[in-house]
């Protein structure tokens, strides 16, 4: 039986147009939209649907979905059940609430352990409100595991992991041992629906609860601060020239780019 982990976050839809999105200077923190559900990072949804895919191909597996959030976080695992994850650890404490990239991963790592061995964890690139792409790394690190990144297709054969990943001109093939971590692209493809047979099952399946206390942790010092956290101004300025040919109005244009000192 393979065990397969699938990180998940809860986060604002990030289909919400912009002139919603709104940040607390002060606090340094962007100020949730009121009176709008919240959804799984679309890139954690292509993860477990990388896990399925290789359930699908015929790999004997346990797939366990894994969240870090408040106790409204358990509706993102209750859409990984619904599209065929088989069970559910939420990791629910306000200390745990704000933490950094590192404390992040050190809680999920710690989860995982909690729940016996594992062969292979799955997450998103990222995740698409902060886009910082670091938890994923971040755990493989803790546990002094393989990791590779950016996968569109991977596949299990015996104790390998074959995984084609995506580079910025082409792609490329590589080969690991489990246990090991594979962040997964948006190149895999869209993730299945959830089907009305797994939805009614999903209410059956078991969904674990964590505190700090459970886990053994208490909230650490954040491993770096933020300076300063706000919406830039865009204040672009549009000017015109004209000449009686195309000879004129170039060198106009160098003029004025000459002026403000830009060549």
């Amino acid at each position: 039986m393979v065990r397969i982990f699938v990180c998940i976050k809860e986060i604002q839809n990030p289909e919400l147009p912009n002139d919603l999105f709104r940040v607390d200077e002060a606090a340094k923190e962007v100020i949730p939209v009121r009176d709008m559900p919240l959804v799984t990072s679309p890139f954690d949804e292509q993860a477990i649907e990388a896990a399925l895919r290789i359930r699908d191909a015929g790999v004997e597996c346990e797939i366990t979905a894994v969240t870090l959030g408040p106790k409204q976080s358990q509706a993102a695992l209750k859409r990984a059940l619904s599209m065929g994850a088989d069970k559910g650890i939420l990791i629910s404490d306000p200390a745990l609430e704000k933490q950094d990239a590192r404390g992040v991963a050190t809680v999920l790592c710690r989860a995982i352990e909690k729940s016996g061995s594992f062969d292979l964890i799955l997450t998103g690139r990222q995740a698409a409100d902060w886009d910082a792409g670091i938890v994923g790394c971040g755990i493989a690190e803790l546990f002094g595991i393989p990791v590779v990144t950016l996968a569109k297709r991977l596949r299990m054969e015996g104790e390998a992991v074959i995984v084609e990943r995506v580079l910025d001109d082409g792609f490329e093939t590589v080969r690991t041992s489990k246990p090991c971590l594979v962040t997964i692209a948006n190149e895999l493809g869209e993730p299945r629906k959830a089907s009305l047979r797994e939805t009614m099952r999903a209410a059956k399946k078991p969904v674990m609860t964590h505190d700090a206390a459970s886990l053994g942790l208490n909230a650490g010092e954040p491993s770096y601060s933020r300076e300063r956290l706000f919406i830039p101004v865009k204040d672009g300025k549009c000017e015109m020239f004209s000449g009686g040919s195309a000879t004129q109005i170039a060198e106009r244009i160098a003029a004025r780019l000459r002026e403000r000192k830009h060549l």
